[in-house]
């Protein structure tokens, strides 16, 4: 091969190469939608690690406590529930017998401990878990803030055990072409949050007075807080769950419900007050002492899991960002919402003295329980369906028997609607209401940002103008919106025409995940030219996230920020590295020529980079500044009257009450400050 061939074939390959680096760049720069690229990184799934057996017995004697404080109160207050009138024939008693232990069996046992549980989103369970499932393999969301890279993501894959794909993506396709089944699931959502909200409030209220009175029920509430072991294995594995609900709790309840219902075939009279009166006097007071503290352990299981469905609806935008405080330093997943007690406290002690007996309570409860019973099985046949892809048969069985059960439950409360059943559909109506309104307008807000964002030549533009100036010091601007520069920014600019040398547009991003890894959290972007010190980050966290003050938010972006500074160096350098591999051995000596310069060359873009982070120490020393984007939202004047009442007074009075984005982000007010701006939706 001759020499002037040799070097044509080598000016092409390096143009080529050059051409495909450039292509790279300017589609990661394009008007700032297309974010950073993801380096490799390891994955930490909770499915990659071997649970030890010595750890999931450990586990499983834990869960003992919260799942027999749930459904282990039921014993208190079911017989005498099911016979408010007393028992008119024994053989009753042995008809209620079964009915409970086929209850116990079908749902407890069979759907919740073996099916429900396998159902989890890498170790979260719940309605948030089963729709962040749907939501991760369909496109459900109707905030269009997804992103490709999102998918690389470790917890993000779901694997599909088998190959019936035909029927899934042709339910697929149907609910991310149509508005309606996704509004109608995301009403589902908030339905059943709002159920196992007000069953936060019901259930202090029930166990302790049932606990401590002896007072029973007016309806069975056997199916009870079962919901709350999905709702709980968070804090557990399925394993251990399983583990404890079938060799412990299952046959504790199976010897209670038989024991109370011996008891009863001799004295039929005493209904009223079964539980108390089969124990034996010598061990009434240590028995009544274990009720009152199953009691205290079912409320307050329930109460901290309202707190983390609070946590969850902020991650759908579906609820004003109330403080979230992350109580544990050892164990996830235990959080604490202020606001959330005190007004749950508020709203026990006004049904307690506005009630005064657990009757019509109970008629509530059950209504409550069996609801979210229903919501349940409804968006676990989804995932069947579409991620499981379970024959069609399994799907059918399912419906016509535990579906089937649990309709014929929900119309039987529905009998006792006018008896305090109607108290967990007003506070479902309540807070649907608020979640609907929050949720409604902050997606008017996003497509308004996204209609009126700042594009990246726009941004350029402003930077470049003669009368704008750099101070010294790193800004941090908080933003909701993901794709590019929210219209905030350019407010800002045009009332204070001064930037500081370093600036990092930040966004808090939820993915309808439980957890991000640390490493896989900060996704950084550079506005180029890099004279400009300009960086667009998105900060992921997954529903089960808190934003705490024991991670230092502020500190780990700057080292995330030197760590992408460094890294986006070795990127382009190893892929120029790679291309040199090609090469024949006819080209050798030309490469060993170009090495001494390249040398150079490496070693003056080390020197760019060590300067590039000496700008970031000196910005960071001489101070940083959060700079927190607060709208205003105001009805435009076509508006009609709904809409100026949901906008002008509901949402605006969540926001001034609830919402406060400085408690949030975890800024330090004295560095931090507001940029208000009106936006007219």
């Amino acid at each position: 091969m001759s020499e002037n061939l040799v070097e044509a074939i080598t000016e092409v390959r390096n143009e080529e190469v050059s051409q495909e680096v450039k292509e790279s760049k300017v589609s990661w720069q394009k008007d700032l939608d297309i974010e950073s690229r993801n380096f490799p990184r390891p994955h930490h799934g909770h499915d990659s690690k071997a649970v030890e057996w010595s750890v999931i017995f450990h586990l499983a004697f834990q869960s003992i406590g919260v799942v027999y404080g749930d459904i282990g109160t039921s014993p208190l207050y079911v017989f005498s529930s099911t016979f408010p009138n007393g028992i008119k024939h024994n053989d009753d008693i042995l008809g209620v017998l079964s009915l409970i232990l086929y209850t116990l069996t079908l749902l407890s046992l069979i759907k919740y401990v073996l099916i429900v549980l396998k159902a989890n989103d890498k170790g979260e369970g719940g309605t948030f878990a089963l729709y962040s499932l749907l939501c991760r393999y369909a496109k459900l969301s109707f905030i269009p803030n997804q992103q490709a890279e999102d998918y690389e993501v470790s917890n993000y894959q779901i694997k599909s055990p088998n190959r019936r794909v035909q029927r899934a993506s042709w339910l697929k396709s149907k609910l991310e072409k149509s508005k309606f089944p996704r509004h109608c699931l995301l009403i589902a959502t908030m339905l059943g949050t709002s159920m196992l909200i007000g069953d936060g409030v019901l259930t202090p209220s029930i166990s302790v007075l049932s606990a401590v009175g002896g007072i029973q029920v007016a309806i069975p509430a056997i199916t009870e807080g079962t919901e709350a072991l999905f709702a709980d294995l968070g804090h557990f594995t399925a394993l251990s769950i399983q583990i404890s609900m079938c060799f412990v709790t299952y046959p504790a309840l199976l010897l209670a419900y038989i024991g109370q219902a011996s008891f009863l075939r001799k004295h039929s009279d005493l209904v009223a007050n079964t539980f108390h009166k089969s124990i034996p006097e010598s061990l009434f007071w240590p028995m009544f002492v274990v009720a009152v503290l199953a009691s205290i352990i079912a409320s307050q299981s329930i109460i901290t899991g309202t707190f983390s469905i609070l946590q969850q609806s902020l991650s759908l935008g579906c609820f004003p960002r109330v403080k979230v405080v992350h109580t544990s330093a050892k164990y996830e997943g235990q959080v604490y919402v202020p606001e959330a007690n005190y007004l749950l406290m508020l709203a026990c002690v006004a049904i307690t003295l506005g009630f005064r007996t657990t009757t019509n309570i109970g008629n509530a409860f059950g209504l409550a329980v069996v609801f979210v019973m229903v919501l349940t099985s409804f968006f676990l046949v989804l995932v069947m369906i579409l991620i499981w892809k379970s024959h069609i048969i399994l799907v059918i069985s399912y419906v016509l028997t535990i579906g089937s059960v649990e309709l014929i439950f929900l119309s039987s409360v529905f009998y006792k609607f006018d008896q305090g059943g109607y108290l967990p559909l007003a506070f479902a109506a309540i807070l649907m209401t608020v979640m609907y309104v929050w949720n409604n307008v902050f997606q008017k807000k996003y497509y308004y940002e996204l209609e009126h964002k700042i594009s990246m030549e726009k941004l350029k533009e402003i930077v470049a103008d003669n009368s704008f100036c750099r101070i010294p010091g790193l800004a941090m601007f908080y933003s909701e919106f993901v794709q590019g520069i929210p219209p905030i920014f350019k407010h800002y600019v045009e009332n204070v025409p001064a930037l500081h040398s370093v600036l990092v547009f930040i966004t808090i991003k939820s993915l309808p995940i439980s957890k991000v890894q640390l490493e896989e959290r900060f996704q950084f972007h550079r506005v180029e030219p890099k004279e400009l010190n300009i960086f667009r980050c998105v900060v992921r966290y997954g529903y089960t996230d808190v934003h705490n003050e024991k991670e230092p938010f502020e500190k780990i972006l700057i080292e995330r920020l030197k760590m992408f500074i460094r890294d986006d160096f070795w990127l382009f350098q190893n892929i120029g590295e790679k291309d040199g591999e090609i090469l024949d051995d006819g080209l050798v000596n030309k490469k060993n020529e170009k090495e001494d310069v390249r040398e150079v060359e490496e070693d003056k873009q080390k020197e760019a980079v060590e300067r590039e982070m000496e700008v970031v120490d000196k910005a960071c020393h001489a101070g940083i500044v959060h700079l927190i984007g607060e709208t205003e939202v105001i009805a435009n004047k076509e508006a009609n009257i709904g809409k100026r009442i949901m906008i002008g007074y509901a949402y605006n009075f969540l926001k001034k009450n609830l919402g406060e984005s400085e408690k949030v982000f975890d800024v330090p007010h004295k560095r931090m400050m507001k940029v208000g701006m009106t936006y007219e939706l």
